[in-house]
């Protein structure tokens, strides 16, 4: 029958999608969306951002980035690849002697797909989603130590809507913490460490099956360094750069990640990042940002992968309302 045709042909390219996406991962892992990258921020500097404090988009990289975030954010991002639609919408508190909280809901939306019935009539769609809900903690420890938690639920849908009673729809579901930590090396030189195990939790499993497939657990390690030899020269200008290292719990297939945040009277942002092994197959990243009184503008792209081999340009969009 067709309609199953169409849907086995669904299940068998979110598949194939998932395996070629990771590269050198290992195919066992579920819940691959929890690898892609969250805000343009992050995106323009190659994805180097463990040592870094980058508001909200520390939620997705080092809980330990929002700790001494002094002022509310609302956030938009958004993202348009070959594999899906992302948005995220967060929200961060700072309370004062308390730390910083955020909570925020992250929707991949891979597109309706049409169902038809044996004379190609349409007669409904399949809607393949992945959704997941954040909360996330921050604290100062002192002058230079900073920590962090994110608890997420997640959950990968398939449902249907219309003539859906030869459509087998299903759900997956788990849980996952992350946690972090930064810390300011002591002296003149403006250097900031960082670490994080991201995507701790329960294997992902699907209905009633007793398979499950283990969460993409990653431990990452990054420094953070501000050229500091430009104020000689420059009062209006800073330069921050990043590195980060990224590999599985057994530390197999390492790699490594850079970035460049150029930035003009505290407003103005140019960025540029190298990324290996990252999960949509890019090698490079440029971003732009702007800022504007409350508001901040942030757009990045990237470089080769499946995205832009397929004529899609893989764009990634944040808007942040500071408050």
């Amino acid at each position: 029958m067709k309609v199953r045709a169409t849907f086995a042909a669904l299940l068998a390219t979110g598949v194939l999608s998932a395996v070629r996406l990771q590269g050198q991962t290992t195919t066992s892992d579920g819940a691959l969306f929890l690898l892609l990258p969250v805000g343009a921020q992050s995106v323009g500097m190659g994805q180097a951002m463990v040592a870094e404090r980058a508001g909200t988009e520390s939620v997705w990289s080092n809980p330990a980035g929002l700790a001494r975030h002094d002022k509310r954010e609302a956030a938009i991002h958004h993202s348009e690849t070959i594999a899906a639609r992302g948005d995220v919408i967060t929200l961060l508190f700072p309370k004062q002697k308390l730390g910083v909280f955020a909570v925020s809901v992250n929707v991949l939306d891979f597109g309706n797909q049409q169902i038809t019935d044996p004379g190609g009539t349409p007669i409904g769609f399949v809607l393949p989603r992945n959704i997941l809900f954040a909360g996330t903690y921050g604290a100062a420890i002192g002058k230079r130590l900073n920590v962090g938690v994110t608890y997420k639920r997640l959950q990968y849908r398939v449902d249907c809507s219309g003539q859906c009673a030869n459509v087998a729809t299903f759900s997956a579901g788990s849980s996952a913490v992350d946690i972090g930590a930064q810390y300011d090396i002591p002296g003149d030189t403006p250097v900031r460490l960082g670490a994080a195990v991201r995507n701790i939790g329960t294997r992902l499993k699907v209905n009633e099956r007793q398979q499950a497939d283990p969460l993409p657990t990653r431990a990452e390690v990054g420094i953070s360094y501000r050229v500091a030899i430009l104020d000689r020269y420059v009062s209006d200008v800073d330069v921050r750069l990043a590195g980060d290292l990224i590999a599985t719990t057994s530390a197999d297939d390492p790699s490594a990640r850079l970035g460049a945040d150029l930035t003009y009277q505290k407003n103005v942002h140019l960025r540029a990042g190298y990324i290996a092994n990252d999960v949509d197959g890019a090698n490079a990243a440029v971003g732009f940002g702007i800022g504007a009184g409350h508001l901040v503008f942030d757009i990045a792209r990237t470089f080769g992968g499946l995205s832009e081999d397929a004529g899609k340009t893989p764009a990634y969009v944040s808007l942040r309302y500071v408050f």
